[in-house]
């Protein structure tokens, strides 16, 4: 009886230590798992997910609305402001603020959406397809400066503005001045129109 009791002692402690062992193995790589994610990766669960969201940009504006889309390296949130999305550089965004259960939500092992085309298209594409389109916007630089116009091209890392007065047509009579904007100073961008 006594020799028993000290295997099934034995055993016990045994079986304790391997799911002690097994739980660290797990935690260890859930840790692992969660360090390769992306912040657009996240930013894509969080889209899904419809969930109350504000960004807070890094000249320390704070907007908020819905997440509307994720680009290559940009997001688009619809604004309760405006009908046109606020269109947001991943460069120009300091923080994300939602409930908690959104957070946590983009830490789950799920297949990121695959929203084709649109989570490949860079904010150079973006714009391209603004002046395609002639579509007067507002910027908002980094260092606080708003511009109005109309994108006359855009680059791989800055655009050309036509800068001109909001409810004008970008014509050579009302055009101010013209203004090389490098991506990196923008802080967000709106079309006028409502278009986007």
């Amino acid at each position: 009886m006594h020799w028993d009791r000290l295997f099934e002692d034995l055993e016990g402690q045994l079986a304790a230590e391997w799911e002690a062992e097994k739980a660290a193995l797990d935690a260890e790589s859930e840790r692992l798992r969660i360090s390769k994610l992306t912040l657009l990766q996240r930013l894509r669960l969080m889209q899904r997910s419809d969930a109350p969201f504000a960004v807070r940009l890094a000249d320390g504006e704070r907007q908020t609305g819905r997440l509307r889309a994720v680009g290559a390296d940009w997001i688009a949130i619809q604004t309760q402001d405006a009908p046109a999305a606020l269109i947001v550089p991943i460069a120009a965004v300091a923080g994300v603020e939602t409930h908690h259960g959104a957070i946590l939500e983009t830490l789950e092992d799920v297949e990121i959406p695959n929203d084709g085309m649109r989570s490949r298209m860079t904010m150079g594409f973006l714009l391209r397809d603004f002046a395609r389109r002639r579509l007067a916007v507002r910027l908002a630089l980094t260092d606080g400066e708003r511009l109005h116009g109309t994108i006359d091209r855009a680059g791989d890392d800055h655009l050309d503005l036509a800068m001109h007065d909001p409810g004008e047509p970008r014509l050579s009579t009302v055009v101010r001045g013209f203004r090389i904007v490098p991506f990196t100073a923008v802080q967000w961008v709106r079309t006028a129109s409502g278009a986007i």
